[in-house]
């Protein structure tokens, strides 16, 4: 049940951090870098969803495996969004397109 309340509600800066296992002051960090967005106007307020935990993971795996600092993991993640972004468009153009010729 309190995972439901979560999807809805958002997870807390301590739950992140558990999820992470990261302290709070690097969640911070990403916070400031932009990485990740909550919403909330106070710290104490904030939460997250769920894809901030992803994103935060997949930083953690840049920086550690590819030694990239933190401003370069925000650029690749911010890169791999855009092009995932534009590979849907893509696919959605290329099914109007199909449509199209089969009418």
């Amino acid at each position: 049940m309190s995972e439901i309340f979560e999807e809805l509600s958002g997870i807390t800066l301590a739950r992140l951090c558990e999820e992470c296992g990261l302290d709070a002051e690097c969640v911070l960090e990403f916070v400031a870098a932009g990485l990740i967005t909550p919403s909330g106007r106070r710290q104490s307020e904030w939460r997250f969803d769920r894809s901030s935990i992803i994103r935060i993971r997949k930083a953690e795996r840049l920086r550690r495996d590819l030694g990239v600092n933190l401003a370069g993991a925000v650029l690749a993640l911010e890169l791999l969004d855009e092009i995932a972004q534009l590979r849907s468009q893509l696919r959605l153009l290329t099914e109007d397109t199909k449509a199209d010729e089969g009418t």
